[in-house]
């Protein structure tokens, strides 16, 4: 009796094209982020996903640095099924690759926001000019891609999820996850006046004239009224989304380096950023997972739907008609 052949596996290696459906069981298989091609190649993409391993600016616990890891093997059970709540196969229209990790030594301190940034540059300047989607490692590493992307795109809105300002005061050549959004306000790579952060449950010394939606305000509010409130501050410019998991609070997100409590829960941070689908995003991150503290994945399965709704969000603005 002639044996039939079995689909094959491990899509992360063997897809053919940029849009193929992988047939991996979510148990079993390479772990590339919703089962993506790994690839450097950056011909026809339309977005990139990279993994910023990074956990020496950490204040607090350590642990990030496996954070790339945790939200790709979560990630894994999203992409066989049209993606809810955009009703479609997110990769039938969207060429979406797995560019694998950032490479950097990690005792010299000194030059890694600058590989950062370099490497950002050369994915979001290629011909095809992707989008480009980084899983953190600490919140040190959006200094590097705002660089990155505000040396393309001008001085950029920033809209930040988080639980802290990060706007402390900032040491010359300090490599610090919460002194990074000054540093960036100083070089002017931020535009403040177009900026807010959501979800704020911790004071630093300055705001910079950045707004800002406090944690309790945001239970107040909703989420669809959070979103009218970032729609009128970004004001139709460009905008670069950063989301550190501790914006969620610890019931949602325990797996990560600073908790604070009183956050938004994992619908609320879903809903709002569900209607925030109509930004001009031009790049964005995900930060902060830290699997050793988490349960049950609980915090890498929120960190990777949340990339997956901002990989979402990209496609409504450019496939959706």
């Amino acid at each position: 009796m002639k044996r039939e052949k079995y689909p094959g596996m491990d899509n992360a290696f063997t897809a053919k094209t940029l849009n193929d459906q992988a047939k991996d069981p979510t148990y079993a298989g390479a772990l590339s982020f919703m089962r993506r091609k790994y690839t450097m190649d950056l011909t026809g993409v339309d977005a990139v996903v990279w993994g910023l391993p990074l956990d020496t600016a950490t204040s607090n616990r350590p642990g990030t640095r496996f954070g790339p890891r945790g939200v790709r093997e979560a990630s894994c059970g999203m992409d066989n099924d049209p993606q809810y709540p955009f009703g479609s196969r997110l990769f039938d229209d969207m060429a979406v690759i797995d560019h694998g990790d950032c490479y950097f030594y990690y005792g010299n301190q000194a030059r890694i926001p600058l590989i950062i940034e370099e490497c950002a540059s050369t994915i979001i300047n290629a011909e095809s000019s992707p989008y480009l989607l980084s899983i953190g490692g600490d919140h040190f590493v959006t200094y590097p891609l705002l660089k990155a992307h505000a040396e393309k795109y001008g001085p950029v809105a920033l809209v930040q999820f988080d639980a802290h300002q990060d706007t402390w005061d900032d040491e010359e050549g300090a490599v610090d996850h919460g002194t990074m959004i000054t540093r960036a306000v100083k070089e002017g790579i931020i535009d403040v006046d177009h900026s807010i952060q959501i979800g704020i449950r911790t004071h630093a010394p300055q705001d910079y004239g950045i707004e800002i939606i406090y944690g309790l305000e945001c239970h107040e509010l909703g989420p669809k009224v959070i979103a009218e409130r970032v729609y009128a501050r970004t004001g139709g410019k460009k905008v670069y989304q950063t989301f550190d998991i501790d914006c969620l609070d610890p019931a949602y997100a325990p797996g990560t380096g600073t908790p604070v409590s009183g956050g938004l829960t994992s619908a609320q941070a879903l809903a709002t950023l569900r209607h925030l689908n109509k930004l001009d995003v031009i790049g964005s991150d995900v930060v902060e997972v830290s699997p050793s503290y988490d349960h049950a994945d609980i915090t890498s399965i929120a960190g990777s739907t949340v990339a997956m709704y901002m990989l979402g969000n990209l496609w409504e603005r450019r496939f959706r008609t």
